[in-house]
This record gives structure tokens, sequence and C-alpha cells, in this order.
């Protein structure tokens, strides 16, 4: 199947899936919003998502498509390094067409991987989970309470810092990954190629900044770094 069999095949899977990962970090950012607004309102979403069959069956979907972008990625990045050959040895200038972005793509995505690994730490296994498993005070908070698990969670610096990084790398992530996805999915040509690569950063900054703003607000008002005179 040339999907697999060749190069570029395995460039449209990982701009497939890259594609659809933005789309779920879109609806996550949003559904995050909501928390800046109204304890109950976000409540009230994470309760109606919870361990229902449907979100199950979202969550199923989701990582076999976190396994498939992460899978060819490594193998993308393998067969690059042996197409090289003895010129991976070699001193060479970077171009700079060339985007720090694009030379550190597998660090970042190692970077990526390792947020998420936390993120579903303290929040899937503590919410999802625990539902699943039918203790729901697993956390030490009811499993539908992501408002205090949010507030648990950026009450702690040292989370605070991790995920700024990891939200950081994903920026750089994001910013390369979403106009090469369009451009290996034939949307590009030489009018729009400048025109993805702003529309990428303009919609990964905001989609980013939907994130740290959440846990701006809640290391700083009731946090990690509360001063006490916080009015949110």
């Amino acid at each position: 199947m040339w999907l697999c069999d060749s190069s570029i095949g395995r460039k449209v899977v990982m701009s497939v899936s890259g594609l659809a990962l933005i789309l779920f970090l879109t609806f996550h950012a949003s559904m995050n919003l909501v928390a800046l607004f109204s304890k109950e309102g976000y409540n009230m979403i994470c309760e109606f998502l919870g361990a229902n069959w449907y979100a199950v069956a979202a969550t199923l979907g989701l990582a076999a498509l976190v396994a498939v972008h992460i899978v060819y990625a490594f193998w993308l990045t393998l067969q690059n390094y042996r197409a090289r050959g003895k010129d991976r040895y070699a001193v060479t200038d970077k171009p700079k067409a060339v985007e720090w972005a694009s030379q550190n793509m597998l660090v970042l995505g190692i970077i990526v991987v390792l947020g998420m690994v936390l993120h579903l730490w303290n929040f899937w296994y503590n919410m999802m989970f625990a539902e699943l498993i039918h203790q729901p005070m697993l956390g030490g908070i009811h499993a539908t309470n992501g408002y205090d698990y949010i507030a648990q969670t950026f009450s702690n610096p040292i989370y605070v810092v991790l995920y700024v990084i990891w939200l950081v790398a994903l920026w750089f992530h994001l910013t390369h990954g979403f106009w090469s996805a369009l451009q290996t999915v034939g949307w590009s040509g030489k009018i729009w190629f400048e025109r993805w690569k702003c529309i990428g950063y303009a919609y990964s900054t905001i989609l980013i900044l939907m994130f740290l703003v959440v846990v701006a607000k809640f290391a700083i008002c009731g946090g990690a770094f509360c001063c006490g005179s916080c009015p949110l």
C-alpha cells in the first residue's frame, strides 16, 4: 500500500493525522475557555463528556491518531537519516529559508509527547479513567469536577512551568506542521505558500494563547502565584 511503502504516502499520513489533531486541539482549547467564566458550565461539559460511550470512542480514535502520527514521525525521521548516508556527518550551513522548527521537529515532538503524558496523568487518569473503573474520587476530587482539577494542577508552580514549556514546544511544532501538512496534501501553490505560513502562524498562536490564558488565570488567581487580591 502506497501510504506505507512510499515516502510521499507516509508524509500524507503524517499530514492528515496532524491536521486532525489540530482540530482536536481547537475543540479542547475552546472547551477550556469555559472554565474562565463558569465553574458550573465547565463541569457540565466534563460530565457530558465523562465516560460515556461516545466520549470513550472519541478518546480511542484520538489515541489511534496520536499513535499513527508518532510512529510515522519516527519512521520518516529514520528514513531521512538513512538517506543522507555519510553526508549526515558533514558540517554544512543551514539555509536561511529553513526554519528552526523544521530542523528540530523530532525534539519538539518528543517534548510534546512528554507533556501529553503529564496532561493525561493530571486529568484523564483522574477523570475519565476514574469513571471507567467506577472510582470517581480516585484523584481526591470527583471525576466530573474538572474545574477543581485545573485549580489543583496549577496551584503547583512546577506544573505551571512544565505546562508553559510544553505549550511553547507545541507552538513551534504547530507553526511548522500546519503549513507543511497543507503543502503535502497539495493545498499550497506558489501564491498560497506564504499565505498558508502566515495563516499557520496566526492560527497556532491564537490556539496556544487559548491554553496559556487558562494556565495563567488559575496560576495567578488562586493558584501557584496568587497574590491574594485577584478579583477573578
